[in-house]
């Protein structure tokens, strides 16, 4: 029978991997008895680990978000997409959370078992973001934690605002506003809101911005001028990068917002969830267009124009083309020839 120990970190694991466990799968998947179990959770529940009892036939367990974050378990790929992540977020300049991300990125290694650690070492990623001729100023993950909450839950937002980054006048009267979209653009973070107080569409500098607590009242939203994001962002910044493309089409992929502003800043990127964002790109012509999209290496739902979809369809149809000669010499020689 393995030590106490040890089953602690077999519970633990097997919680972390699915969302309820029956007390009995736990049990037998443990070779332990179910009272056994039962102290193992308390156990556990004395160490920090907000572990819920879950109601039912059969009972069971299931490990909960907690005031603060216990210390977590990560298999080997696990623990090395973490280095990397952090990797590219503490090289990436105007994040804001570049130290923040490398003092995690070193209490990670430290941990880390010595086969891993030689992995990570051995990988050094480095962000290199685009030069621009304005530069770019940090914002606090937790002001957009703050912006991205305030929008999700359709609640007014209440803010100092100020003419220079970080220098929000904090001795007036504060903004309020009805937060409707967090977007990047030309590097930048923004928050597309109505100005209840000048009763029409504003687009705020995030690094400008310092959120007060708390929110106002919830809110109804309102309808974009143009019907979408992407169109009103374009609008207001016509005389940037992508604002004279004559293609410009807008697709949804299966990644974070944060993840796909790394990689753009020629485009207007909306969060629509932890891992899916609304993308708005623009290009001298449809085809390439679609080539630069499919480069993100994500699931593709084109919302439009139906141009950018049959772009989609010529580059599939000319990428299978390519494939055509390699595939003929796989198959050989027909039946009855030579």
């Amino acid at each position: 029978m393995p030590t106490t120990s040890a089953r602690l970190l077999a519970l633990l694991s097997l919680l972390q991997a699915r969302r309820d466990w029956p007390g009995t799968l736990l049990a037998e998947r443990l070779e332990i008895s179910l009272r056994t179990v039962r102290r193992d959770v308390d156990r556990l529940r004395e160490l920090g680990y907000p572990i819920a009892a879950v109601k039912g036939p059969d009972g069971g367990y299931r490990l909960s978000a907690g005031a603060e974050l216990p210390p977590l378990l990560f298999d080997d790929e696990q623990a090395v997409a973490l280095t990397i992540a952090l990797q590219i977020a503490a090289t990436t300049p105007g994040s804001g959370l570049a130290e923040a991300a490398a003092r995690a990125l070193n209490t990670v290694r430290q941990v880390l078992p010595s086969r891993l650690r030689h992995r990570v070492d051995a990988l050094r990623v480095t962000a290199v973001e685009q030069p621009t001729t304005q530069p770019d100023t940090p914002v606090g993950g937790d002001v957009l934690l703050t912006l991205s909450s305030a929008v999700q839950a359709h609640e007014v937002l209440r803010f100092d605002y100020g003419s220079e980054p970080r220098r929000a006048e904090q001795h007036s009267e504060p903004r309020r506003a009805e937060p409707h979209h967090v977007v990047t653009w030309g590097g930048r973070w923004y928050l597309v809101a109505w100005d209840l107080d000048r009763d029409d569409w504003r687009v705020f500098r995030a690094d400008r911005m310092t959120p007060r607590t708390p929110n106002g009242p919830r809110f109804t939203p309102r309808q974009l001028p143009g019907g979408d994001v992407a169109t009103y962002i374009t609008g207001r910044f016509r005389g940037s990068a992508d604002g004279s493309w004559p293609c410009q089409g807008t697709v949804i992929l299966d990644r974070p917002a944060a993840t796909i502003a790394l990689y753009t800043r020629d485009g207007v990127v909306e969060e629509l969830g932890p891992d899916r964002c609304r993308l708005t790109l623009g290009s001298w012509s449809w085809p390439s267009l679609a080539a630069t999209v499919a480069r993100f290496d994500a699931d593709i739902e084109v919302i439009g124009p139906d141009e950018f979809t049959d772009a989609f369809a010529h580059l599939a149809r000319r990428f299978a083309r390519m494939t055509l000669p390699r595939e003929r010499e796989t198959a050989g020689p027909p039946e009855g020839s030579g």
